[in-house]
């Protein structure tokens, strides 16, 4: 297994990097494996390390971040095709069998022998016959064999451009050469970028079809590949350096032949063709049968290579488009997410995701949803605290025409919409009691009927709920159905809140600043440690959707390219801050500023709040909140 960094966009573009079981460095030192003259680097920006087989990139405190597949981390465990950011710099982490051909299960082998001898023909690609159509007519050959020839050649070009897929292509492609040339093995290698590593390795026995990759001949190999023309050893045996060990002998070999790919100059690859059968030797005829089918067929197999390709990348780009809706965070109690998730996807359960308003619960239902089998349907939400009870009804179970004033068509409900698929009531504490009744029954009969109607429709949903409320508590106040809380709570989850996960604060607050400077065309390089502290230290009662909007502002009114402590909402700064805590002497000033305005007033109101608000001019709830968030009640209490 080959492991590789390959530098896609920035200033490091079109490099590659071998990794190995030694650690890889990255940032601004020049000490680093890989130096990066990037400003927006850390000098110490983060290390890939092996570990048991598997890689492991580690972020080292950047001061921007770094980014796997749009979101930042810490650490995590890095699979084929993850893109990596870091500063100015995208990466690519490949891991490839070399080759990593259709259907191989052993890898390529090279004989590095030579084969290069007296019984060798040399062949350039524009000097076969089949390639000239002036000479095919004069030439010295059995016209049943020209025939034969030629229908093989239009066949081929037939078949190959009906094909897609690069194994497909490949099969056919030799079933097609071994009905005319008396090969036993053959095998189609393409290259890569560098011509020494083979991307791909299709082999083929006349005899067995599809097989392992079986020895071929380095020199051979190379040779094509270098000077671009289609070489012939006619008699293996006659070379003097190939010993009795060497597996070309050892396999019998007789006579081989190699022809490369080229798309106008460029070589991508070669097809490669062997026989032990003395009686059955390749020429130089099928050399220059072989030299025409390579010359027509490499177009084809590059468009099914590239084909491939862009495969790769719209799967990736769907991955990406998906990075909104994930979830963001390293802490334990995220981990605990993340494992409930996987548990819970595969299955029919119905979820209850509780926990406070901000945590992120569509997110974990949206999760649910694209892990599950269900992820090809559709995934339909719903507020139940943002509409009517009337307006909800017909919005979760439609209605049919003339079913109530202005109902002048029928109207498919969610519940209808999302059939196959998912349907996420959030907010299902504030349901009113009727449509509980309703959704009860679907629960239990997967069945409804529309506003107004008397049909009963049947579907096919999975139902996952989120409620901000403790429903036992509203179960016990007769507020919620006890048969329908049953219902719904067949597995359950508790988001955490944000200062229940603060580790994770400065991760959500590089990946909104990084988001928002996209959505505000800003280029925004990160959040600065000063700001970083402030971020942390607050309690953050909104949790992300609070933190969220506070970066957006923050880049939206900020002028640098960090976020620093006075683009944040002011109630974040007027936080306390644990001992030690570096922050700007400005913002330090201000905050003690208005802690002793805040003593003095209230020793002024003799220890009532309320008075004290009135000489401050603030509203006495703000003025609760101050001395919450400076932690001054401990200082008030000392005074009194």
């Amino acid at each position: 297994m080959t492991h590789r960094l390959v530098a896609r966009d920035g200033p490091l573009k079109g490099s590659v990097y071998a990794l190995d079981d030694s650690e890889f460095s990255v940032g601004r030192n020049p000490s680093n494996r890989l130096s990066v003259s990037d400003p927006s680097i850390s000098r110490q920006h983060c290390v890939i390390v092996s570990q048991a087989g598997q890689y492991q990139i580690r972020d080292l405190e950047s001061r921007n971040g770094t980014f796997v597949n749009g979101v930042p981390v810490r650490e995590r465990a890095l699979a084929d095709g993850d893109e990596i950011q870091i500063g100015n710099s995208l990466l690519l982490f490949l891991a490839e069998e070399q080759p990593a051909g259709p259907n191989s299960t052993t890898p390529l082998r090279l004989d590095e022998r030579s084969v290069l001898t007296g019984a060798t023909v040399v062949l350039r690609s524009e000097d076969s016959r089949y390639l000239q159509p002036e000479k095919v007519a004069t030439a010295p050959l059995p016209a049943l064999r020209v025939a034969r020839d030629l229908k093989a050649l239009l066949k081929i070009s037939t078949a190959i451009n009906s094909v897609r897929k690069l194994d497909v292509l490949a099969r056919q492609l030799m079933e097609c050469v071994f009905e005319v040339v008396p090969a036993a093995h053959g095998a189609i290698l393409l290259t890569g970028e560098n011509q020494e590593d083979f991307t791909s390795a299709f082999s083929w026995d006349r005899n067995q079809g599809l097989v392992a990759p079986f020895p071929v001949s380095a020199t051979l190999v190379r040779k094509v590949l270098k000077e671009k023309v289609g070489v012939l050893s006619t008699d293996v045996l006659q070379d003097p350096t190939l010993g009795p060990s060497t597996s070309l002998t050892l396999s019998g070999t007789r006579s081989l032949l190699a022809v490369p790919l080229k798309v106008f100059d460029r070589v991508l690859g070669l097809i490669y063709l062997d026989t032990g059968d003395p009686s059955a030797k390749l020429d130089k005829d099928h050399l220059e049968l072989m030299t025409a089918i390579a010359a027509i067929s490499a177009v084809a197999l590059e468009n099914a290579k590239e084909v491939e390709r862009l495969e790769d990348e719209n799967q990736r780009l769907k991955a990406e488009i998906n990075i909104e809706h994930n979830m963001v965070g390293e802490s334990a109690p995220m981990r605990t997410v993340y494992r409930f998730v996987s548990r819970v996807a595969p299955t029919e359960a119905t979820v209850l995701i509780t926990g406070e308003s901000g945590t992120g619960k569509e997110l974990v239902a949206r999760a649910i949803h694209r892990n599950s089998s269900r992820a090809e349907k559709p995934f339909v939400a719903i507020n139940c605290a943002a509409l009517t009870e009337t307006l909800l009804e017909s919005e979760l179970f439609g209605h049919e025409k003339g079913a109530f004033t202005g109902a002048v068509v029928q109207k498919k409900g969610k519940l209808e919409v999302a059939d196959g698929g998912t349907l996420f009531l959030d907010e299902i504490g504030e349901l009113a009691p009727a449509l509980q009744a309703k959704l009860l029954r679907v629960l239990q009969e997967r069945e409804f009927e529309r506003v107004g109607g008397t049909r009963p429709i049947k579907i096919d949903v999975r139902i996952l709920a989120a409620t901000n409320r403790d429903l036992a508590d509203s179960v016990k106040v007769g507020s919620f159905r006890q048969d329908l809380y049953y219902r719904l709570n067949v597995v359950s989850i508790e988001m955490p809140s944000l200062r229940e996960r603060r580790e994770d604060i400065a991760l959500l607050a590089t990946y909104f600043a990084a988001r928002a400077g996209e959505k505000s065309k800003r280029h925004v390089r990160g959040v600065s440690p000063e700001a970083r502290v402030c971020l942390i230290n607050y309690d953050w009662p909104g949790n992300v959707r609070e933190l969220e909007n506070a970066i957006e502002r923050a880049v939206v009114l900020g002028s640098s390219e960090f976020v620093l402590p006075e683009d944040l909402p002011e109630a974040v700064l007027e936080t306390e801050r644990p001992a030690g805590a570096s922050i700007a002497r400005y913002h330090e000033t201000i905050a003690e500023a208005k802690k002793q305005v805040i003593l003095r007033a209230v020793d002024q109101a003799g220890g009532n709040y309320t008075e004290a608000a009135k000489l401050l001019g603030v509203h006495p709830n703000y003025l609760h909140r101050l001395i919450r968030n400076m932690n001054l009640k401990s200082v008030l209490k000392s005074v009194g």
